[in-house]
């Protein structure tokens, strides 16, 4: 049993959605996960050896093991070395949903922490692009520290915005992106318009673009996104895209009449894919909220239920607990969008990290109701590690 008891507010909640307080005391009973990145499995002997223990291997989940939840891989060498990732396998059957294949153009629309993300783009390889998106710029700064941990960001490009409104499409890789002819040279409009384009990325950026970043800074005071501001790129890799844009050429706008054409697709048109891992009440993360036998239970307010990003997306006065109907709102937002954004043709994947049936299918449910043209039943991933 828990060493302190459950907080009031949050029994309430369980209460309310049918779901029963012991399931929070068998987080000593549930492995944890890590997912060797590919290539790796011929250290895994070698793995063990240092970890002290035999990795399971989780049959239905291609490159996861289970291991005991006591064990430490943190300060191992495999870690350091990116071998492996610390993933639950309920974030891995998000992205296995998908079944991607080769070339494939992702968006992931709540992308932070990053192993989802990571996890795409090892299965892309050296094809294809991936484009994440997350409403905190500090917990999407994490993503990128992943990306260039495991060198895996090559086709990336990581956006601070709101994903309930997020309407950026894919771009190609530009040819001949770092030379200058020597008729741009001559041309002081033509060199002046280069200047504005974006180069191969490097934590050393120029002045304008500190400067440009700066100022969203001084906003994030009051809202976790600024209004009227384009998406705020921290990261793109060499091959996704980005390289030899313009500003302008990167920020137009999806129309809804151009989504079918412009979406998140492949070179040819065909499947493409959304995943919208969407924000929500974190019950169904058991060992996080058990954490809070050592955080303490007055922090769980603010930590799991995280009211004040969710109001900040949806515009909402600050409270004590947000409602399961805003939750239920800003999820319906996601998925939405995110579906806006996917070609005709293409897939989508809505996920939680909640136990309630509010949280996953009755958003569903009301996605499709009110998008008839869905295609086929869209399921929600439940997480209860």
């Amino acid at each position: 049993m828990p060493k302190l008891p459950l907080p009031d507010a949050f029994l309430e909640f369980l209460r309310e959605n049918g779901l029963d307080p012991l399931i929070y005391t068998a987080a000593d009973s549930i492995p944890r996960y890590i997912r060797l990145k590919e290539g790796s499995e011929a250290d895994l002997e070698e793995i063990e050896a240092e970890v002290e223990c035999k990795l399971e291997k989780v049959v239905w989940l291609d490159g996861f093991y289970g291991l005991p939840p006591y064990i430490k891989i943190a300060k191992s060498r495999a870690y350091r070395e990116g071998k492996l990732y610390g993933m639950d396998a309920a974030s891995g059957a998000a992205v296995s949903a998908m079944n991607l294949s080769v070339g494939d153009h992702v968006l992931d629309l709540c992308a932070a922490p990053g192993a989802k993300l990571c996890m795409i783009l090892d299965i892309l390889g050296n094809s294809g692009s991936v484009t994440g998106v997350d409403v905190a710029r500090h917990r999407l700064a994490a993503c990128r520290t992943l990306v260039q941990k495991y060198a895996i960001g090559d086709r990336c490009r990581l956006f601070v915005a709101d994903g309930t409104t997020f309407s950026l499409v894919p771009t190609r890789p530009q040819l001949n992106s770092g030379s200058i002819s020597q008729s741009e040279r001559n041309d002081e409009s033509a060199l002046e318009q280069r200047s504005e384009t974006f180069r191969e990325w490097t934590c050393r950026r120029p002045w304008k673009e500190r400067k440009r970043a700066a100022k969203v800074m001084a906003s994030a005071d009051s809202e976790l996104v600024p209004r009227n501001e384009h998406p705020e790129l921290i990261f793109y890799g060499r091959h996704s895209g980005i390289v030899g844009l313009s500003r302008s050429e990167l920020y137009p706008s999806v129309c809804n009449g151009e989504v079918s054409l412009s979406g998140y697709d492949k070179v040819k048109l065909h499947f493409s894919f959304v995943l919208v891992d969407a924000e929500c009440t974190h019950d169904g993360s058991i060992r996080h909220v058990q954490k809070f036998e050592n955080w303490g239970w007055a922090t769980l307010q603010r930590r799991v239920l995280d009211a004040e990003r969710t109001d900040s997306l949806t515009n909402l006065q600050l409270h004590d607990f947000f409602t399961q109907l805003e939750v239920f709102l800003l999820q319906l937002k996601l998925l939405t969008n995110g579906f806006r954004l996917l070609k005709v043709g293409g897939s989508l994947v809505y996920s939680t990290c909640s136990l309630t049936v509010a949280q996953n299918e009755d958003v569903v449910e009301q996605f499709l109701k009110e998008n008839a043209f869905a295609g086929r039943v869209l399921y929600a991933l439940k997480c209860n590690i």
